[in-house]
């Protein structure tokens, strides 16, 4: 099996992962530390996706507007 990955997918890659680890150690486990039953253990976990989403939306409307403006200040 032979895997030619370019160094966008690989980055790209890398920066998923790495958003995946930030979110589970800065958000999810102090999320889930912050009570004591399960029920809403699960409840905070399950809030804290509208807080990745939001994060993600940020992301992604600065990166946008970045491409957006690139060529007027490059």
């Amino acid at each position: 099996m032979n895997l030619d990955l370019t160094n966008t997918e690989i980055a790209i890659a890398l920066a998923g992962g790495l958003v995946v680890a930030c979110y589970v150690m800065l958000i999810l486990i102090p999320a889930w530390r912050c009570y004591g039953r399960i029920w809403e253990k699960i409840a905070a976990s399950f809030l804290t996706l509208f807080i990745l989403a939001t994060l993600l939306g940020i992301g992604t409307v600065i990166g946008l507007a970045v491409v957006w403006t690139y060529d007027t200040y490059a």
